[in-house]
C-alpha cells in the first residue's frame, strides 16, 4: 500500500484460528465459517524515512456478514506514524477485504468441487457430505488436476480385523470372482502391476501400482463422481494376527468434499460386505 506520504506492507500472518464447513443437503450447498485472523504490518514515512509497525485484527470473518461489512481493526505501536496508520485503515483495509473475498470465493468453488454431483455408486442411500477445516487453512493439502484446478485433499487411515487368513483376504481383493461376490456387481480385474480394475458397475476404477503377494497392494483409486482424472493412492497392508488378519488402509489424495463418502465406501461397501462373504463361506464349509 502506497501514497504520497508513505508506504506500508503486510509483514506477517500472525494468527489464524477458527473453522469452516460446507455441507450438501438435498442438492444445496450450505456454508458456515468463522475465523479470527491477526496480521502484522510495517511501513515507512517517505519524508522522514521513519519506520513504524502495527497490527491488523479481523475478530470474526463469518457468514453472518458480507466481506465489506467485516470488522477490520488497524492499530499502531506507540509513537508517531498516524499517516501510516491512516493508509492502512483506508487502502490497507480494502486490500485485506479483497484477500478475504478471494478466500471465500475459493471456499465456495474449489473446496466444494463435486459436492452436489449425483452419487450413484456410493449410492444406495442419500448421504450428507460435510467437511470441516480447523486451524490454519494453509495446512490443507492440494493436488493438481487436468484443468489446473487445485483440489484440497485429505488422507484416510482405517484398520479392520477379519476372521480369516492373510491369503484368503488378499485373494478377495485380487480374484475377480471373489470381488464380484462381495461387491454383488460385475467387475473387471487385472491383478498385476499396471493392471486396471473396475468395480461396482464402473463406479470405482483404478490401476494396480504394486502387489506384494499376501502382504501389500498399492492402487491408483477413484470414484466416478470425483473431479475428472483425479486419483487417490490406496495402500492395503495385510497383517497376520492370531486367528485373524488386520487390514490397514491408507488412502491419500481424497477430495475433502468426498471424505465421508469414501469412508462409507470402504467401511460399508467393502469391509462389511467382505465380512458377510467370509461368514457365508464359513457356514457353507
Amino acid at each position: 500500500m502506497e501514497n504520497e506520504t508513505g508506504r506500508c506492507e503486510i509483514s506477517e500472518l500472525k494468527q489464524v484460528e477458527g473453522e469452516a464447513s460446507c455441507s450438501s443437503r438435498k442438492g444445496k450447498l450450505i456454508f458456515f465459517y468463522e475465523w479470527n485472523i491477526k496480521l502484522a504490518w510495517k511501513g515507512t514515512i517517505k519524508e522522514s524515512g521513519a519506520k513504524h509497525k502495527g497490527l491488523i485484527e479481523i475478530p470474526s470473518l463469518s457468514e453472518e456478514n458480507e466481506v465489506d461489512d467485516t470488522e477490520v481493526n488497524v492499530s499502531k505501536k506507540k509513537g508517531d506514524g498516524d499517516i501510516l496508520k491512516d493508509l492502512m485503515k483506508t487502502t490497507g483495509t480494502a486490500k485485506v477485504r479483497e484477500a478475504l473475498g478471494e478466500y471465500l470465493k475459493a471456499l465456495k468453488t474449489e473446496f466444494t468441487t463435486g459436492m452436489i454431483l449425483p452419487t450413484k455408486a456410493i449410492a444406495t442411500q442419500e448421504l450428507t457430505v460435510e467437511r470441516k477445516v480447523t486451524g490454519n487453512p494453509l495446512q490443507v493439502q492440494a493436488s493438481p488436476v487436468a484443468l489446473g484446478v487445485r483440489i484440497p485433499t485429505v488422507a484416510l487411515h482405517l484398520t479392520e480385523l477379519f476372521d480369516t487368513t492373510v491369503e484368503q483376504l488378499y485373494s478377495i481383493f485380487t480374484v475377480k470372482d471373489l470381488v464380484q461376490k462381495f461387491s454383488k456387481s460385475p467387475a473387471v480385474l487385472e491383478a498385476e502391476k499396471g493392471g486396471k480394475f473396475q468395480m461396482f458397475d464402473g463406479n470405482i476404477t483404478g490401476e494396480y501400482v504394486e502387489l506384494l503377494t499376501n502382504r501389500k497392494i498399492i492402487m491408483k483409486w477413484r470414484c466416478r463422481n470425483w473431479p475428472e482424472e483425479h486419483y487417490a493412492t490406496v495402500a492395503l497392508n495385510f497383517v497376520p494376527a492370531p486367528g485373524q488378519t488386520e487390514l490397514q488402509l491408507d488412502c491419500k489424495g481424497v477430495p475433502v468434499c468426498k471424505e465421508e463418502n469414501t469412508k462409507f465406501c470402504w467401511q460399508k461397501q467393502h469391509f462389511e460386505e467382505i465380512k458377510g462373504l467370509l461368514q457365508l463361506t464359513t457356514q457353507n464349509a
